[in-house]
């Protein structure tokens, strides 16, 4: 009887999502998916990309954390509004570990925040990384982790870069952030050695579809030519007011304005890294269209 008890709650557990979830027998836990999201020069909405990108996958029933990996300058929780008492300068002292400083958010998604100021963890030592990067394991109740590097080409953002299943680089069409884009993806081509993963590019701040597309084949043809690595173009984001009024607000855009131009552009970014149909609901069906067009899709 009490074996027959224990199988009971194990499936009440199992349709109530509680934490002592177990996982069918012999049936081994599943990794979450790592999506890193990267930039060479800063400016260009990386953080602004990882968190509604995160509301995006929430959106389809996925379990999300944002990890805040700028270890120098960090933003995550200043957009969100949030004063955590923990961070990631604890994690790395080992006098909190990434479990005990997660945070859940009243978007339904989590964070682990990152630290400002402290020069030290944003030049961490191998043995450092190497232990940092481990931590990620504890977070595996997660379906996704999305981290947000910090801008440029450190020993930090490379590692954060190697541990992910996608890269996504973000630019904009300004001369600067493409050149600085594309210096970013030659040194992760040389220099990271599981970037089979491919790479992935939302160009941010569009005005129009034929100057997103104009940056997405130049930096192809580009990346193609010199150095044969593929570059995915996942899509634009169109340059919308409602993301600098969503900032101000401290509130991700997706929830402060989700049928404008920008909160659409990301679902469709979403939809494409999981090969599916984002559900409706937005701004209708002829954005959805006109986007799949453009994409070739």
């Amino acid at each position: 009887m009490e074996d027959q008890a224990e199988q009971l709650r194990e499936l009440v557990r199992a349709k109530e999502g509680a934490p002592g979830n177990l996982p069918p027998r012999g049936a081994k836990p599943q990794k979450p998916r790592i999506i890193t999201v990267t930039s060479g020069k800063g400016g260009v909405g990386k953080t602004n990309l990882s968190i509604n990108m995160a509301l995006a996958y929430a959106r389809i029933g996925k379990k999300v954390i944002v990890m805040d990996a700028d270890l120098g300058l960090a933003n995550v929780n200043v957009m969100l509004k949030m004063i955590p008492k923990w961070n990631l300068y604890h994690v790395i002292r080992k006098q909190k570990t990434m479990r005990e400083i997660l945070v859940e958010t009243e978007y339904g998604i989590s964070i682990v925040a990152g630290a400002s100021g402290f020069s030290k963890i944003a030049n961490m030592s191998d043995e450092q990384r190497t232990s940092f990067i481990k931590e990620l394991d504890t977070l595996s109740s997660a379906d996704i982790i999305i981290i947000d590097t910090s801008a440029g080409v450190s020993s930090n953002v490379l590692d954060f870069i190697a541990a992910a299943d996608d890269v996504v680089v973000i630019t904009t069409p300004e001369p600067t952030a493409i050149t600085d884009a594309y210096g970013i993806v030659k040194i992760i081509a040389t220099e990271v050695e599981s970037i089979e993963k491919g790479l992935k590019l939302v160009v941010n701040r569009v005005h129009n579809v034929t100057e997103a597309k104009k940056v997405a084949d130049r930096m192809s043809s580009i990346i193609g030519q010199f150095l044969n690595t593929k570059l995915e173009y996942l899509g634009f984001i169109y340059d919308d007011t409602a993301v600098s009024q969503a900032v101000l607000k401290q509130r991700p855009f997706m929830v402060d304005a989700p049928r404008s131009k920008a909160a659409q552009c990301v679902q469709h970014i979403v939809g494409r890294m999981e090969k599916t149909e984002f559900p409706s609901g937005g701004s209708g069906g002829g954005f959805s269209n006109m986007f799949r067009r453009i994409l070739g899709k």
